[in-house]
């Protein structure tokens, strides 16, 4: 298999008489890379270029095996960790498929794997929310952060009636700014709409329109 050849050049570039580049990298060092090839890999996808995603997703890979590599190296875990452990993840969550539950439409698939998710976690609400990665984009996480707070958000009228108070405040400080955003994240949340992807639509279409016409919008 391809996948067996592939970890077996992996163990020759970290073997002994291997590469001294790779032999000497860390989670930490090849911690850039991850974040760079994922974010290839999206890149790819949102072109709709099936031959660079062939090509990035395998980047993606590369890095995959490689911290597992390593860890594997340090005693901590394999490869083969790493695959049951997303393995027996996805039999967990779709207890629709694999369990007794039902599932009418992916409405009740959401909901049914949140549940199977929230199962898994341990502790407050507090302890969830600081378990998102703070490494994430600032949209995503606050995205999260809100879903994993538990608290009940007001409706999206109200989240805009108090973006607009907040607006009209000429003297917007650095903290009333991230107040704002964070307004907006909600308001994403109740609206089903990923601020992230939403942004970065925005910007392409800035960027492929002159300012002036743009903000006259």
């Amino acid at each position: 298999m391809e996948f067996e050849k592939f970890l077996g050049v992996m163990d020759v570039l970290l073997g002994e008489n291997g590469c001294p580049w790779d032999r000497e990298q860390t989670h930490e060092s090849l911690r850039q890379y991850m974040l760079e090839e994922c974010y290839e890999a999206i890149d790819a996808i949102d072109c709709g270029d099936m031959n660079a995603l062939r090509d990035e997703l395998g980047d993606v890979l590369l890095q995959v095996v490689f911290h597992a590599k390593l860890a594997e190296k340090a005693g901590a875990f394999g490869i083969d960790d790493v695959i049951k452990s997303v393995s027996d993840k996805l039999v967990s969550r779709h207890t629709h498929i694999f369990g007794e539950e039902k599932a009418n439409d992916v409405e009740d698939v959401k909901r049914i794997w949140e549940a199977n998710k929230e199962k898994e976690r341990e502790g407050s609400a507090v302890s969830a929310m600081n378990s998102v990665p703070k490494a994430l984009p600032a949209l995503v996480r606050a995205a999260k952060v809100i879903k994993r707070s538990k608290k009940e958000l007001p409706p999206a009228e109200e989240i805009i009636t108090r973006i607009d108070e907040q607006l009209k405040n000429t003297a917007v400080k650095d903290i009333d700014f991230g107040n704002i955003l964070l307004s907006l994240a909600a308001l994403s949340n109740i609206l089903d709409i990923n601020a992230e992807f939403s942004l970065t639509k925005a910007l392409e279409a800035f960027i492929n329109t002159e300012s002036k016409s743009f903000f006259k919008q």
